[in-house]
């Protein structure tokens, strides 16, 4: 039996602005737009970044709380990475400024 994990969004509060939003989404309409030159180079250039640092990382365990982490993941899905390199990101820069 294939175990799927927690949808991290099903707590969150949505303004009536994002409900909307959200309905016409799941209605289908939005499409999807191609990307152009210079935004497949920053999306490269990022993930080329990501893989660099992958190399270097150590795996950690920090507690955090549930309505932190879930929209740390929301703003994940906003800039198209996934929320632990946004955390390392976070983290990196806090300790780099």
């Amino acid at each position: 039996m294939t175990k799927f994990p927690k949808n991290p969004f099903k707590n969150l509060q949505l303004d009536q602005k994002e409900k909307e939003t959200l309905k016409a989404y799941e209605k289908g309409e939005f499409k999807s737009m191609p990307l152009t030159k210079l935004e497949l180079k920053k999306y490269q250039e990022a993930a080329r970044y990501t893989l660099r640092l992958m190399k270097k990382n150590k795996q950690i365990s920090v507690r955090i709380n549930e309505d932190v982490l879930n929209k740390l993941k929301v703003k994940a899905v906003q800039e198209g990475i996934p929320y632990q390199t946004l955390i390392g990101s976070i983290i990196y820069k806090y300790v780099n400024s």
